[in-house]
């Protein structure tokens, strides 16, 4: 496979600190990326993500209450809604609150979940690019590359937080927390199928999936549009897959 023209080797650029990388994938993806080969430390990106992560999910449950939260996304799945209503008032709201602990607790949990979530992109990742590209990218690697692309999460929760402190959120879900994608154009109680994927097309993971694609081709030295292909495909396969189980159960 040959090598990307623009990923230097480590002894080519100054090592970058913590807070550098930070700031460089934002401005400067491939100076973050290619100082992964150098050191695959993440603990900074994954840290400021928990904070606001967390942050994000106190101001959802203060403003907007995760009762509320559930009933939301309730109201997007029809053949739930229509079971649910089809309960006894007592059932029914044990039901509702049993959903909101569940959902308060994942919710707040999530800084810990995600750090599995990304042991299993990195692991796939990882798989892909090593057995079927030919690389040498280790997994510390693929987990640093996956948290540093990430980041533009933390603008996102950021702006929810602002949406929700000027606006309140009456109808806010965690699957959809910000009009930021194209799931505004389907009715998902017509077809939670079409819903769910407008909503995956969104501006900030597209940006995230650049930003990872972007950092394989650094650390592997693969072709950027074989890097890209390989991480939007895979996407594209958890999204459809995705969509397509959740529209058994709406």
């Amino acid at each position: 496979m040959s090598a990307a023209p623009f990923a230097p080797t480590p002894a080519e650029v100054p090592a970058l600190s913590q807070v550098e990388r930070v700031i460089d994938t934002f401005v400067a993806p491939a100076k973050t990326f290619t100082d992964i080969r150098r050191s695959a430390s993440w603990w900074l990106p994954w840290l400021l993500g928990a904070i606001v992560g967390l942050a994000m999910v106190y101001i959802v449950d203060k403003k907007v209450g995760m009762d509320k939260v559930v009933e939301n996304q309730i109201q997007l799945q029809p053949k739930q809604a229509a079971k649910l209503d089809q309960l006894p008032p007592d059932q029914r709201a044990s039901q509702l609150e049993m959903s909101a602990k569940i959902t308060r607790v994942v919710a707040y949990g999530f800084p810990l979940l995600n750090l599995i979530i990304v042991a299993i992109m990195a692991a796939v990742l990882m798989g892909t690019f090593n057995f079927g590209l030919g690389a040498e990218v280790q997994f510390a690697q693929c987990y640093a590359i996956s948290m540093y692309a990430f980041l533009p999460g933390l603008i996102k929760a950021l702006l929810v937080i602002l949406t929700l402190v000027i606006g309140g959120g009456e109808n806010f879900t965690f699957q959809n927390e910000l009009a930021s994608n194209l799931g505004v154009l389907f009715d998902p109680t017509r077809s939670h199928f079409l819903y769910s994927i407008a909503s995956s097309i969104d501006l900030f993971n597209i940006w995230i999936l650049v930003l990872t694609g972007i950092g394989y081709s650094c650390v592997t030295r693969v072709k950027r549009g074989t890097s890209m292909g390989v991480v939007f495909g895979w996407w594209a396969v958890v999204t459809v897959a995705s969509a397509a189980f959740g529209s058994l159960f709406s």
